[in-house]
C-alpha cells in the first residue's frame, strides 16, 4: 500500500467511524498533531489504562472465583452477573493493553491475524455485556412484576448464555469481515503498518453499521432496562408491608442492578455521542486535541468493565462478604445460626475458607 492509498483509506474509512464500541484507539491517528505525544499526558493515560486494567482483571476474577467457589452464590442471575464478568475481562486483557500500545506508537505491530480478530472479540464482549444486562432486568421483571415462581432453571440459562455470545459474534462480525490490513513506507527506513475498515462500495456502509449499532447497544437497551426496573421498582414499593424481609433483599439486589445499567449507560453515553458527532459531521476531527478527548471518553467508556465487581461489594452484603472470605481467608462474621444437624454435617466442609453462607441473590 503507497501513501497514496493509504490517504484515500483515510477519507473513505476513518477509523474512529469503527462502529462505536470497538474499544482499540484506530489507526491513522499519527496525522494529528495532539497533545497525547507529551511526556506528562502520555503518563496520565498509561496510569489510567493500567489502573482499569489492574481493577478490572482483579475484580472480574474475584467475581468469578467467589460463585464458582460458594455454592450459595450459584443462583441464575449470579450466573449471569459471571457471563458479565467474563465479557469485561475479555475487554480487559484484549482490549484495553493493545489500545495503549496502539494510542503510544501510532503505529499497528500485532500482525494481521490480530488486525482481524481483535476488533472483532472487542465489539463482541461489549454486545454480550449489553444483553446480558437486558437479560438480567427482563427475568427480574418476570420474576416479581408477573409473580411467576418458577424460576429460570440453570440448563436454560446456559442456553441463553450460549445464544447470547452467538448473537454476539454475529453483530460483531462485520468489524473481522470488511477490514484491511497493510503497510507503506513513510521514508526509506521507516515503515507503518495500519489496519482499517475497508466497506465495500462506499463508507456509507460504515456510517449505516456505526449508527445501528448505537441503536442496538444503546437506545435499545436503555429502553428495556428503563421500563423493566421502573415497573419493578413501583412494585416493590407496593407490597414492602407483606413478605418484608424478602421484599427488602429483593429491593437491595434491584438497586444494584439498577445501578449497573445507569453506570453502564453514564460511560458508554459520552463515546457513543462523539462517535455519532463524528459520522454526522466530519469537521468535528479538526477540532483541536481531537485525538486527547477521543482518548478521554474511550477512558471512561472502559471504567465500565471493571467498576461492576466495586458495586458487588458495596452493594450487596453476599457478595462483600464472599468477597473477605476470598482475599483475607476468613470466617465471615454475621452468617445466619444453621442447626445444630447442619452443623455438624457440614462441620469438616467448612474449613479452608469455605464457610461462607449466604441467602441467594
Amino acid at each position: 500500500m503507497n501513501e497514496d492509498e493509504l490517504n484515500m483509506t483515510q477519507k473513505e474509512h476513518f477509523p474512529f467511524e469503527d462502529e462505536h464500541f470497538d474499544c482499540c484507539i484506530e489507526e491513522n491517528l499519527w496525522t494529528l498533531n495532539d497533545s497525547t505525544k507529551l511526556v506528562g499526558v502520555q503518563v496520565v493515560l498509561i496510569l489510567s489504562y493500567s489502573t482499569i486494567i489492574l481493577f478490572g482483571v482483579t475484580g472480574n476474577s474475584l467475581v468469578i472465583y467467589a460463585v464458582y467457589k460458594f455454592k450459595n452464590l450459584r443462583t441464575v442471575t449470579n450466573f449471569f452477573i459471571v457471563n458479565l464478568a467474563v465479557a469485561d475481562l475479555l475487554v480487559n486483557t484484549l482490549c484495553l493493553p493493545f489500545t495503549l500500545v496502539y494510542l503510544l506508537y501510532d503505529d499497528w505491530m500485532f500482525g494481521q491475524v490480530l488486525c482481524f480478530l481483535l476488533p472483532f472479540a472487542q465489539g463482541m464482549a461489549v454486545h454480550v455485556s449489553t444483553i446480558t444486562l437486558n437479560i438480567i432486568a427482563l427475568d427480574r421483571h418476570r420474576s416479581i412484576v408477573h409473580h411467576m415462581e418458577t424460576k429460570m432453571s440453570r440448563d436454560m440459562c446456559a442456553v441463553v448464555i450460549v445464544i447470547t455470545w452467538a448473537l454476539s459474534a454475529l453483530l460483531a462480525s462485520p468489524l473481522a469481515i470488511f477490514r484491511e490490513f497493510g503497510s507503506f513506507n513513510i521514508s526509506t527506513e521507516e515503515t507503518l503498518q495500519v489496519c482499517t475498515e475497508k466497506w465495500p462500495e462506499s463508507s456509507m456502509n460504515g456510517k449505516i453499521y456505526s449508527f445501528s449499532m448505537l441503536v442496538v447497544q444503546v437506545v435499545i437497551p436503555l429502553l428495556i432496562n428503563s421500563v423493566a426496573y421502573i415497573r419493578i421498582w413501583n412494585k416493590l414499593k407496593k407490597h414492602m408491608i407483606c413478605g418484608r424481609n424478602d421484599n427488602q433483599r429483593r429491593k437491595k439486589t434491584t438497586k444494584m442492578m439498577l445501578t449497573m445499567v445507569v453506570v453502564f449507560a453514564v460511560s458508554w453515553l459520552p463515546f457513543h455521542a462523539f462517535q455519532l458527532a463524528i459520522d454526522i459531521d466530519n469537521s468535528v476531527l479538526n477540532m483541536k486535541d481531537f485525538k486527547l478527548v477521543f482518548t478521554v471518553f474511550h477512558i471512561m467508556a472502559m471504567c465500565s468493565t471493571c467498576v461492576n465487581p466495586i458495586l458487588y461489594g458495596w452493594m450487596n452484603n453476599n457478595y462483600r462478604t464472599a468477597f473477605l472470605s476470598v482475599v483475607k481467608c476468613y470466617p465471615p462474621l454475621g452468617v445466619r445460626y444453621r442447626s445444630s444437624k447442619n452443623r455438624e454435617k457440614e462441620k469438616d466442609d467448612d474449613r479452608d475458607c469455605t464457610d461462607f453462607r449466604s441467602t441467594n441473590l
